[in-house]
């Protein structure tokens, strides 16, 4: 049933790559799909970062095949720095190669989505072009969404996020856990203003 809700290149993909979802994502597919806010607190391993990622990128794709992706930021993924580059390569890059080669497999229209990882190692000249030609999918740190925040480019390229995802430790009590929220409600692109 959880699959159902996403286009057929994206659900065909995860299936042949893990089988069937765990309990954590399907529950989570189903608030995100139905545009509600969603926190997903869980075990480590239960798949909730692709949980998140995976509805954000089901949405990038099905704009794509429409024709009707446009230029602009429409998803932002906040995550402590220790975790980025296992985040990005098996929950984002890992997905999107193989969503890819599903689409292409169909004969379906390729979908370039783009993404850019913005930490505070990131060149100045990374920056300035990343603010004019923003990603659709920004992997970013909490100190240097801040300084998107805090500038007033940043705040434009933040405008058409639509899509918030934060990946954080909980309290120290839930030493197994970690949270992942996915947010869905930015009407009119509230987030950058």
């Amino acid at each position: 049933m959880a699959l159902s809700l996403f286009h057929k290149g994206v659900a065909d993909w995860f299936t042949k790559t893990f089988n069937k979802p765990t309990d954590v994502q399907r529950q989570a597919w189903e608030a995100i799909k139905s545009s509600q806010n969603t926190l997903i607190a869980a075990p480590t391993g239960s798949g909730k970062t692709l949980a998140a990622f995976l509805s954000a990128i089901d949405d990038l794709i099905v704009q794509g095949i429409e024709g009707k992706l446009e230029p602009g930021t429409q998803v932002v993924y906040i995550s402590p720095l220790k975790a980025l580059s296992n985040d990005i390569e098996r929950n984002l890059q890992f997905p999107l190669a193989g969503i890819k080669k599903e689409l292409e497999a169909s004969g379906l229209p390729p979908v370039d989505i783009q993404v850019v990882v913005r930490t505070g190692d990131t060149p100045m000249a990374d920056r300035a072009q990343m603010l004019k030609h923003p990603p659709h999918i920004l992997v970013t740190t909490p100190e240097s969404l801040y300084l998107l925040l805090t500038s007033v480019n940043g705040r434009k390229m933040l405008s058409t996020v639509h899509t918030l995802i934060i990946k954080t430790s909980p309290h120290r009590t839930f030493r197994n856990s970690k949270t992942c929220g996915a947010s869905r409600q930015f009407p009119g692109g509230q987030f950058g203003n």
